[in-house]
């Protein structure tokens, strides 16, 4: 930036010392002299333009990082606390943006110092064009201040909806199979077409922002050009300054263009980058549920047991434990609380579970759902997890999960595409690809969501006995109403509103527990300890 200042005061010396007096020697010196400036401020544009670029780069790729490092932080907690639609918004546009507004520190510093050099140069030729030059060009950028003021408030309206639309779309393409049964894809459409047209007319009035900024940052520096470049002639014209300073002050004016430009400019990108990063932020400042502080401690040494003083269940170490209740989120928020998913006063062993090291409870407690996600990948890589798993350890596992159909269907085997949440396999193989994952993990803890729901009956009653054997001696929770699966249960904690109304193995509750009969034959009066009166399907129950 200051380098540019130099041609307007080389060739004000050519004219004055070198031209007009006939001296070809000191012309010939300044014409050289400003072929090299020129030289060195296209080989200085060339590395501005690299580093500018570095910075960005570096800016977005840093900036991702911290965003995916934030995500996994939050684990299980991220999707009760910010929808994908916007965690995607963030890790593409907003961090874009931010890369995109550190590249103005450079040329901004820049700006500030050919103002400064050309300043001094126009005091040097006449102290009231220095006096324009010093008052002008602050008022230029006073001028466009209203306008960014705005700018952030529409563009923040703007970021938000776009990150609510990404998110029904988001929600769109995970559900077309499911639209398309129940004849909903058009009316999600329409919602989309609506929401769409929203934003539009959002990105309109940003537009309409930004184009006054562009606008005024094109014509304000071309009329306060016009300006000095005017008076500066009247001056020459009055005998005041030389022709040769002329053509400098005309130049300096003309440099001072570029400065007052990247000011508008830098102020534009400065807008949006604030509106960016305060949404970056409010991201990076979300917490894990239960994170666990400082004073964390160990685990207890196995075997211990999980309490949940919510609801009264007690899991016993090395057994296959089984909740039941009407409503399957009373059970589903018992494994959240035991799993320390949600905040409780849960212990295991003599120790509270929110004071243990939450790494710990990680790797030694496995909360497995029916809507934990698959990654696109091969099979092999989707159900191994962190680590390589050799061939014997998986052909086990998918036979506890009664999988093995699952690979022969595919072209591949165990090599075949699994595309994002598994979308190009039925709800039965995701529910037992799930299962085959969290088997591998081998957790001393299994805590199992309905791990049997989408499942025939005669797929349920192979996977109940081979998951009671592969458990075996090891601590499993599985929630259900499947007599299948809890007549292989060691005990079983009948919930009523969430508390323990009843507790025992599944043919003495059947015995002395109405409520529990009930629910579980699905309000037949066949026994449902008999596999062979057990509805074909239990799709219409859930």
């Amino acid at each position: 930036m200051v380098c540019l200042t130099l041609p307007p005061y080389l060739l004000s010396r050519a004219i004055d010392d070198g031209l007009q007096p006939g001296r070809w020697p000191a012309l010939i010196g300044w014409v050289a002299a400003l072929l090299g400036v020129g030289v060195l401020n296209a080989w200085l544009a060339i590395m501005r333009h690299r580093t500018m670029t570095r910075v960005r780069l570096d800016a977005a790729f840093r900036s991702v990082q911290a965003v995916v490092a934030q995500a996994t932080r939050l684990g299980g907690a991220l999707p009760r606390r910010v929808t994908a639609g916007e965690v995607v918004t963030i890790g593409f546009g907003d961090v874009a943006v931010i890369a995109g507004t550190l590249t103005i520190t450079g040329p901004g510093v820049g700006a500030v110092l050919a103002f400064v050099v050309v300043a001094a140069l126009l005091l040097a030729v006449e102290p009231l064009l220095a006096a324009v030059v010093l008052l002008g060009v602050p008022l230029l950028a006073v001028l466009v201040g209203p306008l960014l003021g705005r700018l952030q408030g529409a563009e923040a309206a703007y970021r938000e909806r776009q990150g609510r639309l990404a998110d029904r779309f988001e929600d769109m393409v995970g559900g077309l199979r499911v639209l398309n049964g129940i004849g909903g894809k058009e009316v999600y459409a329409e919602r989309y077409r609506r929401g769409s047209q929203e934003l539009r007319a959002e990105g309109y009035r940003v537009g309409a922002v930004t184009s006054w900024i562009q606008a005024l940052g094109v014509g304000l520096p071309t009329l306060f050009l016009g300006a000095v470049t005017w008076l500066a002639a009247r001056m020459a014209a009055q005998g005041t300054i030389s022709v040769g300073e002329l053509v400098a002050v005309y130049g300096y004016a003309a440099v001072l263009v570029v400065p007052v430009s990247f000011f508008i400019e830098g102020g534009y990108d400065l807008s949006r980058g604030l509106v960016a990063a305060r949404r970056v932020i409010r991201f990076l400042d979300l917490e894990p549920d239960s994170a666990g502080g400082e004073a964390a401690v160990d685990g207890p040494g196995p075997p211990a047991a999980l309490h949940d003083p919510d609801s009264g269940v007690e899991v016993v170490p090395g057994r296959l434990t089984a909740l039941v209740g009407a409503r399957p989120s009373e059970s589903a928020a018992v494994v959240e609380r035991l799993g320390r998913f949600t905040g409780s006063a849960a212990t295991w062993g003599a120790i509270r579970l929110d004071e243990i090291d939450l790494t710990q409870v990680r790797r030694r407690i496995l909360v497995a759902d029916n809507e934990a996600d698959l990654f696109a990948g091969p099979l092999r890589e989707v159900i191994s997890g962190a680590r390589d798993r050799d061939e014997e350890s998986i052909d086990r596992c998918l036979y506890t999960a009664v999988a093995q159909d699952v690979v022969r269907g595919l072209p591949d085997g165990l090599d075949s595409p699994v595309d994002a949440q598994g979308r190009n396999l039925s709800g039965g193989q995701r529910q037992r690809v799930r299962l085959v994952r969290a088997l591998l993990a081998d957790p001393e803890v299994l805590l199992a969501v309905e791990p049997t729901s989408a499942v025939d009956a005669h797929t349920e009653a192979a996977m109940a006995t081979r998951l009671r054997a592969a458990r075996s001696g090891r601590t499993t929770v599985v929630t259900s109403t499947s007599p299948l699966l809890l007549d292989r249960a060691d005990t079983v904690y009948y919930l009523v509103d969430g508390r323990v109304a009843a507790v025992g193995s599944h043919r003495e509750l059947l015995d002395r527990e109405s409520g529990y009969r009930l629910l579980v034959s699905r309000g037949t009066d066949d026994d449902p300890a008999d596999e062979g009166n057990v509805p074909p399907s239990r799709e219409a129950v859930r």
